[in-house]
């Protein structure tokens, strides 16, 4: 071993550490860029006319009469030209308002078909499953009629100036969209939990953000807005 001493300041040549810079890690390259490859230049400008600079097409100008109003957006709604969501207390009324059209309508199918006392308990199960298929027939059915034929308004939505339109563009429902609609806001009320199943379908508008969807509206993409009188 050397006895030469290393000069004032130095580690001994066998140190360990004296061929590690301070800190165990690389100095930083020169032009500021990382030492592990990603680079540190910022990225590029966007280009004259405000395109995308990491490429691609801008999207489609949106229409402002899409959804009907043309009204200003507000804190909540984030597509430009979206009229005023739904209150969901309107919206509420407006449900309340069809469910007893369409629940008259059930009641004078049941006397006209199934209006026979029945004293068994298997009569009575027959004919109480014979209502939930009618009544699910009928408000699916009212329910996607309505809205495709009456550009998304019920009788309901129509008194209080409320239409169901698709979240993306404002254009009524397709068939498709409105059955899917109907049918997750109908099937389990009709068949299993009417009371719950409504109030959680329904009632999720209250909390929801940023487009008050009920799980209806979130299964088929659609939102409630509200209409020019």
């Amino acid at each position: 071993m050397s006895t030469d001493q290393p000069p004032p300041g130095e580690p001994p040549e066998d140190d360990p550490f004296r061929k590690k810079p301070q800190g165990g890690y690389p100095p930083p390259p020169p032009g500021g860029d990382s030492p592990y490859g990603g680079g540190g230049a910022p990225p590029p400008p966007p280009p004259p006319g405000g395109g995308n600079p990491y490429g691609g097409s801008a999207p489609p100008p949106y229409d402002p009469n899409a959804y009907g109003g043309g009204n200003a957006y507000g804190d909540d709604q984030r597509l430009a030209g979206m009229p005023p969501l739904a209150p969901s207390g309107k919206r509420v009324l407006a449900r309340i308002i069809d469910i007893v059209i369409v629940a008259v309508v059930v009641w004078l199918i049941s006397l006209i078909f199934g209006g026979l006392r029945y004293n068994t308990d298997h009569m009575n199960y027959g004919r109480s499953v014979g209502q939930s298929l009618i009544a699910a027939v009928l408000y699916i059915g009212y329910d996607t009629f309505m809205t495709v034929k009456r550009n998304g308004q019920t009788v309901g939505k129509g008194l209080l100036n409320l239409r169901c339109a698709n979240l993306n563009d404002g254009t009524t429902p397709t068939g498709q969209a409105a059955f899917v609609r109907a049918a997750v806001l109908w099937l389990p009320a009709v068949f299993c939990c009417a009371c719950v199943w409504t109030a959680i379908c329904g009632g999720w508008s209250f909390f929801d953000r940023p487009y008050k969807q009920g799980l209806h509206d979130k299964a088929a993409k659609t939102v409630v807005v509200v209409t020019t009188p």
